[in-house]
């Protein structure tokens, strides 16, 4: 094996902004940064883009894994001894964001041959909705350009038996669905009436309130576009739902696989995120808009061809034309703090140069280790704050490897179980989303599955995840290992076996905004809107004087969202 190259010297060696690591949020700010004029400078350890959200082959992602799961030692002193006047020199050292790591390989040589056929998603399972915000980022960006996506064909809500239920996400849709008594269509359909009609009598009135006693104006009610009152706003959604005599069976769909919530709403003991009715509003209306606003996409969900790893990929391409430079394979080992004041004012890099700028965004697995001897009050103040990370709990995630679709007529579907499906105690939803290799992440044939579920600890997660997994696939160890990779379920539908899986336990951590900046961790949502607006709060907590992407406006005749490319 040949050494690797040396480090190469980066010119210039001054900046407006530094980004450390090349996750989602550290792509977007730099690219918006770039957009505004800033002179950006892009580094990552990796030799990948993407970081925490990437999409990586097998022995990569279980590479990236185990790296991150335990806490990297502090930079060699060659490294960091180096005085300079008037600075401080504070080691990076990242901290573990990955636990309880599990890797399982059932049929060897089959994954030997494909090893490095897969694009497997670290932060899965993830899809775009059609109308949210990062698609309209990424046309405004002009990151579209550099990405393809396709449609989800369907989505389903499972259940304790072994059933998938269509979400049935149009009116068509509801027609259509053989699981649906006439009863039951007629009292979703009244629903989404009702909730359509309040969206447009809100945005005909201009506001999202109602006449301030509650009722909606008695001309919107003549037309069918009643408001539902700002007392109904307030109250818990799954209220609502029973107030308007939804079934349980609807009430699930609504909640759990159209607003996507997290928790139990029904036990207020222990729900974390109880979902008011104006926000499970605009979630709905998001789904609905998100329904054919590409002509040719099927439903309301859509994925990127190659993985998620794509996204922060496109926002870098973006930012390379805008003039920021990209350096892969380049350690980040300490940052340069100005003894009197504490501040910000570099980064030094493992080839031992140093580069100076105004603004530094992190990867949000970084860690200060203590300061030097003897270090300023205000230094060490610095350092108490920016060593300290702000997790906000765990996600469960799980990949699973397969020769056969969960449903025999559909490659690329979301499954939802809402919480108490599966057992007594499961008190959140599991997301299981199925891709096939007809979008590139792995070879024809085969199908990843990705799981994921917010938990307390990795215990909870991995029950969560495994109760999900054992009500979809059969494991090779469970059957005689000569059969087929698929086998009979109790009501005679064939159910995928794995041919290799990974679970992880990950932390969730949110920006962090200071003379030093962190980016977030994924989350556990679905889609990426939490994690665009961090972002965007973190550009605009820089730039206060900035508009992000100025140069670009979407076009002003949206209708066939020129820019995105969405293959059938």
């Amino acid at each position: 094996m040949s050494e690797p190259p040396p480090y190469p010297q980066i010119e210039p060696t001054t900046f407006d902004l530094i980004a450390v690591g090349t996750g989602l949020a550290e792509c977007i700010v730099a690219a918006a940064a770039s957009a505004s004029g800033k002179t950006v400078l892009h580094l990552d350890t990796n030799p990948f883009y993407g970081s925490h959200y990437s999409s990586l082959s097998v022995p990569e992602l279980t590479s990236f894994l185990i790296s991150n799961s335990t806490a990297s030692p502090p930079p060699s002193s060659s490294s960091t001894t180096t005085d300079i006047p008037d600075y401080s020199i504070v080691n990076l050292i990242t901290q573990p964001v990955y636990s309880d790591v599990e890797i399982s390989c059932f049929y060897p040589e089959l994954m030997e041959e494909n090893l490095r056929k897969f694009n497997l998603d670290l932060c899965g399972p993830r899809v775009l909705f059609c109308a949210d915000k990062s698609i309209d980022l990424m046309l405004k960006s002009g990151a579209s350009n550099y990405v393809e996506f396709k449609s989800i064909d369907a989505s389903f809500v499972g259940d304790g038996n072994g059933k998938l239920w269509n979400v049935p996400d149009s009116r068509a849709a509801i027609f259509k669905d053989k699981s649906l008594t006439l009863m039951e269509k007629n009292q979703l359909m009244r629903f989404f009436k009702l909730v359509q009609g309040h969206l447009v009598a809100t945005v005909g009135a201009g506001t999202s309130g109602n006449d301030g006693n509650g009722n909606g104006n008695g001309n919107d009610e003549e037309e069918g576009k009643t408001k539902i009152s700002d007392e109904d706003l307030e109250r818990p959604f799954v209220e609502y739902l029973s107030k308007m005599r939804l079934p349980p069976k609807i009430r699930s769909i609504i909640l759990y696989a159209i607003a996507m919530a997290d928790y139990d709403q029904d036990d207020i003991g222990v729900c974390q995120n109880l979902l008011k009715t104006k926000d499970g509003i605009d979630r709905l209306a998001l789904y609905q808009s998100s329904v054919g606003r590409f002509t040719n996409a099927s439903g309301a969900l859509i994925y990127p061809i190659y993985g998620q790893g794509e996204l922060p990929q496109a926002f870098s391409r973006r930012s390379a034309v805008k003039g920021c430079i990209y350096v892969l394979r380049m350690p980040v080992t300490a940052l340069l703090m100005e003894k009197d004041s504490g501040s910000y004012k570099g980064v030094r890099l493992a080839s031992g140069q140093d580069i100076f700028s105004q603004k530094l965004v992190l990867d949000p697995s970084f860690t200060l280790a203590s300061p030097s001897a003897s270090p300023s009050d205000l230094l060490h103040e610095s350092f108490n704050f920016l060593s300290t990370r702000d997790v906000k709990g765990k996600v469960a995630r799980g990949i699973c490897i397969t020769r056969n679709s969960l449903k025999p007529d559909t490659s690329n579907l979301l499954v939802v179980y809402p919480p108490r499906s599966l057992y007594p105690e499961q008190i959140t939803s599991i997301r299981a989303l199925q891709i096939s290799g007809n979008l590139a992440v792995c070879p024809l044939g085969m199908f990843v599955l990705y799981l994921s579920a917010l938990c307390d600890d990795a215990i909870q997660g991995k029950r969560l995840l495994n109760a999900a997994m054992n009500a979809l696939l059969t494991f090779p160890d469970s059957v005689n290992s000569e059969s087929s990779s698929t086998v009979q379920s109790e009501n005679t539908e064939e159910k995928p076996s794995v041919i290799w899986s990974g679970l992880y336990i990950q932390e969730m951590s949110t920006g962090q905004f200071d003379s030093v900046n962190f980016a977030p961790m994924p989350d556990g949502n679905l889609n990426y809107n939490d994690i665009l607006n961090a972002a965007l709060k973190l550009f605009q907590e820089m730039y206060p004087n900035e508009e992000n992407f100025p140069e670009t406006t979407p076009p002003e005749n949206s209708e066939d969202d020129i820019g995105l490319t969405l293959e059938t």
